[in-house]
């Protein structure tokens, strides 16, 4: 089971056999301990209530289960200097093997790299499906930008997570940038933080110029429904004055009237790469990451064609 040359194969067979009948496996967690090193990983989560990082935390606790590893969770409450100093001694306070972070700032990421310095670390925010690609939430972004585009939308609005985010930050540059490529213009641009409730007040913030445009994209699906429950209120329709779409494909996207067009992420995949990109570091038999499949396109009822598209 090491590899060991020498043995015999009718040996080999007979040890193959009895492992197959008792349904063996490995323990990999006695593994660890043989080998002296920690099985435990370190989270700093942020906003554990928001789909993103719970679903991320999800994938991320299976492949640590599978590898024979134990997530230690510490919720930070803000995302200040002071606030992670205290999650990250609590972290190293269990000799972790590596630290995950989720939903975090850049400069918060900084910190913790400068804290960490040789220590294995990586942070949801800057995940990339491929090495030399844009990260995933860049990926959503320009998706989302790409099919109000299609459609004909060339004027639009984009309602952002809070920008200090990674997440937030890199959707609304992703967006931005391909409508600037494709020859659309971004016409206003607000700040939410990630609930309905501000989805709602970014609508009401508008004034009647900036209501004019044909569509909007949000950085996540909850601060879509507050902004399309707000405009419908004024009398907007819902794709027949406005077309919207999210980010993220909650469940109830698809139940709501209309249903809501939308980024799906596989939260959980992301997870479960961001633990093999560690473990990868400080483990021989992690020989490679799985990759997480790129977020995809999720069209449903509150986007619609206004006018022929605009070339690629």
């Amino acid at each position: 089971m090491s590899g060991l040359k020498g043995i015999r194969p009718e040996t080999r067979a007979r040890i193959e056999l009895a492992m197959a009948e008792l349904a063996y496996r490995p323990n990999a967690a006695a593994r660890l301990l043989r080998t002296q090193r920690s099985n435990r990983i370190g989270v700093i989560a942020e906003r554990v209530d928001q789909t993103g990082p719970a679903r991320t935390i999800a994938g991320a606790m299976e492949r640590a289960r599978e590898r024979g590893y134990l997530l230690d969770v510490v919720l930070t409450r803000g995302l200040d200097v002071g606030a992670i100093k205290t999650a990250l001694a609590l972290v190293n306070d269990h000799r972790v093997a590596g630290i995950l972070a989720t939903a975090q700032t850049a400069a918060i990421v900084e910190y913790v790299e400068q804290q960490t310095a040789g220590s294995p670390f990586v942070v949801d925010g800057r995940f990339r499906a491929s090495p030399n690609g844009p990260s995933t939430n860049e990926f959503s972004g320009a998706l989302a930008a790409d099919h109000l585009l299609d459609l004909g939308h060339e004027r639009v609005g984009y309602l952002s997570g809070p920008t200090a985010w990674l997440a937030a930050s890199d959707r609304l540059a992703g967006f931005s940038r391909r409508m600037a490529e494709r020859g659309g213009e971004v016409v206003w641009t607000r700040q939410g933080d990630w609930s309905a409730d501000s989805g709602a007040a970014a609508w009401h913030g508008l004034s009647e110029e900036e209501r004019a445009v044909t569509a909007v994209g949000s950085g996540n699906d909850s601060m879509a429904v507050g902004m399309m429950s707000a405009a419908a209120r004024d009398g907007v329709a819902v794709p027949g004055d406005l077309s919207v779409i999210g980010n993220d494909d909650i469940h109830e996207a698809r139940y709501l009237q209309p249903s809501l067009s939308t980024i799906a992420v596989d939260f959980e995949a992301e997870g479960r790469a961001l633990v093999d990109q560690l473990l990868i570091q400080v483990d021989q038999d992690v020989l490679e990451v799985v990759p997480a499949p790129l977020p995809r396109l999720v069209a449903r009822e509150s986007t619609r064609q206004v006018r022929p598209a605009r070339s690629p």
